[in-house]
């Protein structure tokens, strides 16, 4: 069913048709602003309070002032889904911005900050899950401020158009060898049964899922090291996944036309994917039901 989207700008919900941005937006100008994107399954949220957590975090590592706490946003966002009246698998995209002034790189002062959120219809990439998907390996040209969930994400849509172009799903991003994560996902890899990725530092985002993939490793006695890992590490690896709100825990079956092991999702990634669907409470459409 197509969600009918209404627009929550600045604490009032708005239809979509009657939204309109204003002239001087620093989202639009300058993409001074910072946004979340959260699951939903079944008409309910995902993860919420740890998106809502992050959410306050990247707003005071930008110094953007939000005039309501995180229980407001949070009885806001349940409100959207309530005038949607969503039921179905979806997301929430909520974007923040510093607010509508005169144009000027130094922050304006006594302007209100701009709040932006929708909902919309996402049915689970159940294939893909599945069976897996291709990637490509590119260079990590971003900032150094990755940990923001900031709206410069231009070297990120390079890098996933190129993906695209090439017939992938994914565009694996690596400095100086070392690999940090992808265009819009965390990664890790499997190796003698021991979970590798990333330290969760300034270079990468500490993704929501991410940390729930940690919890899921130290629940099924799986070690999870976070020391990273090559780009030989990724083609020598047993096993490589990678995990978003959108993405889950996906398997990575291929990289750079580089078929990985045997080219079916590892024995790890499958338990991982079913503890996923057991804290999501998922119990239609599971991926093991479907195998």
């Amino acid at each position: 069913m197509a969600i009918y989207p209404i627009v929550l700008t600045q604490q009032t919900f708005t239809h979509q048709d009657n939204l309109t941005y204003p002239f001087e937006e620093r989202g639009l100008q300058f993409g001074d602003g910072i946004y979340e994107v959260i699951r939903i399954y079944n008409g309910s949220y995902y993860l919420l309070n740890e998106h809502v957590d992050r959410l306050f975090r990247s707003l005071d590592a930008v110094k953007i002032k939000l005039p309501a706490t995180k229980e407001e946003i949070t009885d806001l966002l349940l409100h959207l889904l309530e005038k949607n009246e969503m039921t179905s698998d979806g997301k929430v995209y909520l974007q923040v911005t510093r607010g509508s002034a005169p144009r000027d790189h130094v922050f304006p002062a006594d302007v209100p900050a701009n709040l932006y959120a929708y909902v919309q219809d996402l049915p689970r990439h159940l294939e893909n899950l599945q069976k897996g998907v291709s990637t490509i390996t590119e260079p990590d040209v971003r900032w150094e401020n990755c940990y923001i969930k900031s709206l410069n994400l231009l070297p990120n849509v390079l890098a996933k158009q190129e993906a695209k172009e090439q017939g992938c799903y994914e565009a694996i991003l690596h400095r100086d060898d070392l690999v940090t994560e992808c265009s819009s996902s965390n990664i890790y890899i499997v190796k003698n049964g021991v979970i590798y990725t990333h330290p969760a530092t300034n270079r990468i985002l500490h993704g929501c899922v991410r940390m729930r993939v940690e919890k899921f490793a130290t629940d099924l006695s799986i070690s999870f090291n976070e020391s990273g890992f090559t780009k030989d590490d990724l083609f020598d690896a047993d096993e490589v996944f990678l995990s978003s709100s959108t993405s889950e825990v996906m398997p990575v079956i291929r990289i750079n036309q580089k078929q990985i092991q045997d080219g079916t999702p590892g024995p790890i990634t499958r338990k991982l994917q079913q503890e996923y669907e057991r804290d999501a409470n998922i119990t239609e459409n599971n991926i093991t039901h479907s195998l």
